[in-house]
């Protein structure tokens, strides 16, 4: 029997102090990507992540936070990542649309005295389009929470202009990811918060998309802004116009491969067989899953055939 000498005992138990006393992995990575203007991105690595991005922006009278996180906790992070840059109140809080990873710390700000606000429809679907895609996943905890999510008490059809003093945000609703998507624009700062309306070197959810209008919005983004723009992702990490363009190849890529596969009568499980190895062959050197890989195409197709099921548009 080998024994363990008591220099490597002395070594190991040295190493495992050193590791229990490491603070755990924040949920997201700070980014400055303009003055007074930041990227909260989320930290995959984190014991608890933050499961998307989001962002804040500091102006001469208060502060505007744009999507607030899949977990309260994480949210009181951003909170307190604020409240060491600024004394100034969080005024606003943006959502860019309504899925849960976006919008579950919006209680936290909201009883901090900030107003929510968002897309009409995200008002009609964050509670009863949320507990619908979690759907197997729905633990009483998951529901209790989702159902306390503070909704926005603010809401535009395509356009709000928010001002903190003489810093202007401008917020325009585009179509694509879910029907209620938002993008927030920072002239001054030259950064856009683009929400899921941008995934960088990452392959999308697709399950409220349509793909034919998000590739129209995503040539009506990159022609707004003036060259040297900042994006910021929903999910992913900050990027360019050579970005949003790459992900826009994503999109018509998927879209032409499932046009020429249902053109040669490939149906379901085939369909989507057929494409998975020529989406990996070009897009590989993203985080890249087979099975998010599969869902695209099939709900890609869902689309193309009109019966893919996406949230209705509320009306007033």
């Amino acid at each position: 029997m080998h024994r363990i000498s008591r220099p490597l005992i002395v070594t190991l138990c040295a190493v495992w102090a050193s590791c229990a006393q490491q603070p755990p992995e924040p949920p997201f990575t700070l980014k400055q990507v303009g003055p007074n203007a930041w990227a909260a991105i989320d930290n995959p690595k984190a014991t608890s992540p933050a499961a998307a991005n989001a962002g804040f922006v500091i102006g001469d009278d208060g502060v505007v936070v744009i999507d607030t996180f899949f977990s309260e906790d994480a949210a009181k992070q951003l909170l307190a990542a604020i409240q060491e840059r600024s004394k100034l109140p969080v005024k606003y809080v943006i959502n860019t649309h309504y899925h849960i990873d976006h919008v579950a710390g919006n209680t936290l700000f909201a009883n901090q005295g900030a107003t929510v606000l968002a897309q009409r429809n995200v008002r009609a679907w964050i509670h009863t389009e949320n507990l619908r895609l979690l759907g197997d996943h729905l633990t009483p905890e998951l529901k209790t929470q989702t159902e306390s999510i503070a909704a926005p008490t603010v809401d535009y059809e395509d356009a709000s202009h928010l001002y903190l003093g003489s810093r202007a945000i401008d917020v325009r609703s585009f179509p694509g990811h879910t029907g209620g998507d938002s993008i927030v624009v920072v002239p001054d700062a030259k950064v856009a918060f683009l929400g899921d309306l941008f995934w960088r070197n990452l392959l999308p959810t697709l399950i409220d998309a349509s793909t034919k209008p998000w590739v129209e919005t995503l040539d009506a983004i990159a022609a707004m802004n003036e060259p040297g723009y900042t994006f910021v992702p929903g999910h992913g990490d900050i990027g360019d116009v050579k970005d949003v363009a790459a992900f826009r190849n994503y999109l018509t890529t998927l879209r032409t491969l499932v046009s020429e596969a249902r053109a040669q009568g490939k149906v379901g499980d085939a369909l989507a067989e057929s494409i998975v190895p020529r989406l990996k062959e070009k897009f590989g050197q993203w985080e890249f899953a087979g099975p998010v890989a599969r869902n695209n195409i099939l709900e890609t197709d869902a689309e193309m055939s009109g019966t893919k099921r996406i949230p209705s548009m509320s009306s007033r």
